[in-house]
């Protein structure tokens, strides 16, 4: 059996059941905060799963043992208002589940605009897998993506502006356009924040 029919069997069998009840975990712990626009899970799409299976270094494939080795085969994405909230977030999600890895995204240079947003990687939490469930399918680790809506909407905007299905590279000036509207997003978002510091003062 090769790769996508393995992953697929467990994709079917138990991982989208996993990404619903991590859903609903999370959801309990994060009920007190009152500005989360949206919490969602899901399980990794077999060709998305394929393709990063797939990835190389040179003549050397990333992963030899893909099944084990990718840790986002089940991602959650938590959505809130403004800036203060991740903070909040953050702090019950450190709270409530093991981390075993902690990333702030954010672009290299002072001086550029790009992706950010926080990342984690979670162990799995046990009440979230079901007794019927074939042990060997249930991944030790989640990802979990804390944003705000704007850093959210530029993301997936960035993304599917940024690969063009023939692949040809972006040219410097629609660089450009999208660091411009990277930048817009988190003043975006300073603003916002600032506001509701002020309002709530």
């Amino acid at each position: 059996m090769n790769v996508r029919e393995e992953y697929a069997g467990r994709f079917n069998r138990t991982l989208q059941r996993i990404a619903g009840n991590l859903e609903r975990h999370l959801e309990d712990h994060l009920k007190s905060i009152v500005r989360v626009d949206r919490i969602s899970a899901r399980a990794k799409s077999i060709e998305r799963f394929v393709s990063k299976s797939e990835k190389s270094y040179g003549a050397k494939a990333k992963y030899d043992d893909p099944l084990n080795q990718i840790q986002d085969q089940i991602g959650a994405r938590i959505i809130t208002f403004y800036l203060t909230d991740v903070e909040k977030v953050k702090s019950e999600i450190e709270r409530y589940y093991r981390p075993i890895e902690s990333r702030d995204l954010i672009p290299e240079s002072d001086a550029e605009f790009g992706y950010v947003g926080k990342h984690y990687i979670l162990i799995l939490p046990p009440d979230v897998i079901e007794g019927d469930m074939v042990k060997s399918d249930v991944p030790e680790f989640f990802e979990l993506q804390i944003k705000t809506l704007f850093q959210h909407a530029w993301s997936e905007a960035n993304h599917d502006l940024g690969y063009k299905p023939d692949g040809a590279p972006l040219s410097s000036d629609e660089k450009r356009r999208l660091a411009f509207t990277a930048a817009q997003a988190w003043g975006a978002d300073r603003m916002f924040d600032e506001l509701f510091r002020e309002r709530s003062s």
